[in-house]
């Protein structure tokens, strides 16, 4: 308890003088993913269980084991073990039928995901929300490769299998995409928020904001890191809110 104690005021400290504020969210032991949107923050542990954060604790979500969750605009997705897609629906995740998919979105109100072979698809909105338990879903196939994708209010951004990093738009109504612009930098997670924010993550653990971002230059202009005194695995933010999960698996809340 010690330690730990010690291992925060450090935190606190370091994350205080790069103008974020960090403390532990509410415990969970060995966090896997973490992801926000739309007011809401899910993740899965490691047993492939999937919760949602409800005041000071986390709660179970659903019944099914999740690999990846995300919320969104679109609802509540999740991917099992299996790339088997699953939408939150009256209280419990249901499978969905029509692609497997390694990781998925919820964006702008259209879905979007890669395969285990790093095809990317999109669901449009109309489908995302509307869709039946019995129903088949009709994704569209996005031309490139991308092992990692995630939407906002500004456009979509993907990190490849070489960590290149993209940028495109993509229509929620149609899926319909303005070309890939490859940016400048590195990454193996990106994540945008629901108000445009774009962060990634590296392969050494660090946390980087896309500067520069407008509705006229929404690829944005340049990358600022943000510091932090221990290594990153997953960045997610929403309302304000920059929520990471370090390699241990600890959750962090800032502000």
């Amino acid at each position: 308890m010690k330690a730990l104690a010690t291992f925060l005021v450090l935190l606190n400290y370091f994350t205080r003088c790069h103008g974020w504020i960090c403390t532990t969210a509410p415990e969970h032991v060995a966090a896997a993913q973490v992801d926000a949107g739309n007011g809401m923050v899910v993740m899965t542990d490691k047993n492939s269980n999937a919760f949602f954060l409800s005041d000071s604790s986390w709660s179970k979500l659903g019944s099914v084991p999740l690999k990846h969750v995300t919320v969104g605009y679109a609802g509540v997705w999740g991917v099992d073990l299996n790339n088997n897609v699953y939408k939150f629906a009256a209280g419990d995740f249901f499978p969905t039928r029509g692609l497997e998919l390694m990781q998925v979105d919820a964006g702008e109100g259209q879905v979007v995901g890669v395969t285990s072979q790093n095809s990317i698809h999109c669901l449009k909105a109309s489908s995302a929300s509307s869709i039946e338990e019995e129903g088949v879903l009709n994704w569209n196939t996005i031309t490139g490769a991308l092992m990692y994708m995630s939407c906002g209010p500004l456009g979509c951004w993907g990190v490849n299998s070489g960590q290149n990093i993209y940028f495109t738009k993509v229509s929620p109504d149609n899926c319909s995409i303005s070309g890939w612009r490859q940016t400048d930098g590195a990454a193996v997670k990106v994540e945008v928020g629901t108000d445009g924010r774009v962060f990634v993550v590296n392969q050494s653990g660090n946390v980087y904001e896309r500067t520069g971002i407008s509705k006229a230059v929404p690829q944005g202009t340049g990358w600022s890191q943000i510091t932090f005194c221990v290594s990153i695995k997953h960045v997610t933010y929403d309302l304000g809110r920059l929520w990471l999960l370090t390699n241990t698996g600890v959750i962090l809340n800032c502000i």
